[in-house]
């Protein structure tokens, strides 16, 4: 099993883990003596472990098909239209990410997106498929008892308040979905949900998205390992965290004129406190230095000597592309080409060497308030010191 940050809860379970009653959600404290008692595992998150074998599943799966669209860490849609044989495709995609990466995958083939995400969760739940299952291959009526059998809120895109919402209207399954009036559907609700019904009968609504829209608010925000009472330490966790968000912003090829930050306490305290505190910048950047600054001065005006801080967050709003920033005629002379220069030094060296390598020493260097992580497994494929070592 896997835990959230701080390894407070259950986020993801083995089925091993699954077949023994650990819950998804549960407190870790909770199941931890299923470790003795019946060989249970469990393993803090590692983000960048998680974050490097997704970029190699990727690269991998794009080999496969001429379209590609990456939707989340560990999902992504190929366009196999135009394959002679998809289910051998995907066959051979299984197999080869088992065997290069070490990674089990399931495969679901349709002609829409939202019919792949459901034969991707049959392919996963039923295992006579062995992980590919094609919808496109039955017949109609198998079609219609597939998604009989499929609960509308299981449906791609449909919520919880949605799902009470169609259930009040007697659709109760993705087949009653189907069987709706789409025009009605898309009046009551939204052009969206319309989308999805016209693609569970099979016509193609939403296409490959090639290229993610660049985002308009960065947020950078962890817990801390244990709670915090000194603005030195609040300090080092915004600049570390005001840090990480200046990494996404340079990968975007965006830039921020808005640095917010915020503080709170544990909700269940006594003596709660929360607040937060926007500064804005005269011109829009993506210098680390100059946004560290920012935040850390938004900090000190939150800062409430007394409290026992739980968690901190650094949020960039007003984010732009660099292409089309306004440049400020204010700036010193030579300063954009120099901050630029130094950000793509400091980005080069943390990329070849490790994130960390070359840091602010604002986010200090023992930093006891990080986020606990007791159970974590070695970084194998992005830290030389944890590459597995094999002896003849």
């Amino acid at each position: 099993m896997v835990l959230s940050n701080n390894d407070g809860c259950v986020v993801s379970r083995s089925n091993e883990a699954k077949d023994i009653g650990v819950a998804m959600g549960v407190p870790y404290f909770k199941v931890a003596h299923l470790e003795k008692q019946k060989g249970l595992i469990a393993r803090s998150s590692n983000y960048a472990l998680y974050g490097d074998m997704s970029a190699r599943v990727m690269k991998l799966l794009g080999e496969f098909a001429p379209g590609q669209e990456v939707y989340s860490i560990d999902e992504c849609f190929l366009s196999v239209g135009g394959l002679p044989n998809p289910v051998q495709t995907g066959r051979d995609i299984k197999s080869t990410v088992k065997q290069l990466l070490g990674l089990p995958v399931c495969v679901g083939i349709a002609p829409t997106k939202t019919l792949a995400k459901l034969s991707n969760n049959i392919a996963k739940s039923t295992q006579r498929f062995n992980g590919v299952f094609d919808y496109s291959a039955l017949s109609e009526e198998k079609q219609a008892q597939v998604l009989k059998a499929m609960a509308v809120s299981k449906v791609w895109g449909i919520g919880r308040n949605l799902n009470e919402k169609l259930q009040s209207r007697g659709i109760y399954t993705a087949y009653d979905l189907r069987q709706a009036d789409a025009d009605q559907i898309g009046k009551l609700y939204s052009v969206v949900v319309k989308r999805t019904l016209l693609e569970l009968r099979g016509e193609a609504c939403i296409g490959l998205e090639h290229v993610g829209e660049a985002r308009k608010q960065i947020l950078s925000s962890r817990s801390f390992g244990r709670n915090v009472f000194e603005l030195s330490e609040l300090e080092e966790a915004v600049s570390q965290y005001a840090t990480r968000a200046c990494e996404k912003l340079r990968r975007d090829c965006s830039v921020t004129s808005e640095v917010q930050v915020s503080v709170r306490t544990s909700a269940y305290s006594d003596n709660s406190f929360a607040d937060s505190k926007v500064i804005v910048l005269p011109y829009a950047t993506d210098d680390t230095m100059i946004l560290v600054k920012a935040a850390i001065q938004a900090l000190r005006q939150v800062y409430q000597k007394g409290y026992s801080y739980q968690k901190a967050s650094v949020s960039f709003g007003k984010v732009q592309p660099k292409e089309g920033r306004q440049i400020s005629l204010f700036a010193p002379s030579g300063a954009e080409e120099k901050s630029e220069k130094m950000m793509k030094a400091l980005d080069a060296a943390n990329s070849r060497w490790g994130r960390g390598t070359i840091f602010l020493a604002a986010e200090g260097i023992e930093k006891p308030w990080q986020m606990k992580a007791e159970h974590k497994s070695p970084a194998y494929t992005s830290d030389w010191n944890d590459i597995p070592r094999v002896r003849a």
